[in-house]
């Protein structure tokens, strides 16, 4: 098994020495110690640990506050606060930077480990909800599939014939896309949705729906009725010349 490997930033070196022989008894490695936050940045590019221990009051140009904000978004590696003290000036700063943790000095063996692992997990897990995230938003919009898009359905992926989408509707960071007989709910924006389903067939009406054209029975402006599912759909202001052009009119 894999041993998981922890940068220390810590500018005291009997600390430094004491976290490192610590860290070492509970079964992790550590590739370096370093003592500044531009050593930081250096150490966490050069070794890519799996986590980083930050003093937040280290001496130099760099706090490590600073340091942390550079490697969370250089390298996205999960960081604790290491501190003995600091004032609500600090800490508030500290907390912008969203830590996986704070560890009170001097602290036991105990706290450590268990302050490791629970951030280890956490960012396991986001990292495990961004792979999903974007997997299933590039396979929805495959643009290789004829007429059809894969959606996540109770943890399979489900094919949807495009003919047989009614309409999409917004809801906060997610699409619903309803369907002839079923509903599926995705994660993605309705730009994505507009860009990638096909213009022949689709147009967006309003600024939280998108409509199939030939799903469109009734016109009673400023809405629209949709086939089969009766759904009333308000048609905005700034979209109502689109649709009109795009509709065949005796």
């Amino acid at each position: 098994m894999t041993k998981i490997n922890i940068l220390v930033v810590e500018d005291e070196s009997i600390v430094a020495k004491d976290i490192q022989n610590s860290l070492r008894k509970l079964g992790y490695d550590v590739p370096a110690t370093v003592s500044s936050g531009e050593e930081a940045v250096i150490a966490a590019e050069q070794h890519k640990p799996d986590l980083v221990l930050m003093d937040i009051m280290l001496k130099g140009e760099i706090s490590g506050i600073e340091a942390t904000e550079e490697i969370r978004k250089r390298f996205d590696i999960p960081v604790i606060y290491l501190t003995a003290y600091a004032d609500e000036s600090t800490l508030a700063k500290a907390k912008i930077t969203e830590p996986y943790g704070y560890i009170i000095k001097p602290f036991k063996e105990i706290d450590l480990h268990t302050s490791i692992e629970m951030a280890l997990y956490k960012h396991g897990k986001e990292a495990q909800v961004r792979k999903e995230r974007d997997l299933y938003s590039s396979i929805v919009f495959d643009k290789s599939a004829n007429d059809c898009i894969f959606v996540k359905s109770n943890s399979r992926l489900v094919k949807v014939n495009t003919p047989d989408i009614l309409y999409v509707e917004a809801l906060k960071d997610y699409v619903i896309i309803h369907c002839v007989g079923s509903k599926y709910t995705v994660h993605s924006t309705m730009k994505d949705m507009q860009k990638n389903l096909m213009d022949k067939d689709f147009i967006r009406v309003h600024r939280s729906y998108i409509v199939r054209i030939d799903k469109i029975t009734a016109i009673d402006y400023p809405n629209l009725v949709i086939e089969g599912d009766k759904k009333l759909i308000p048609i905005g202001g700034s979209y109502r010349d689109e649709l009109n052009s795009r509709l065949k009119f005796v």
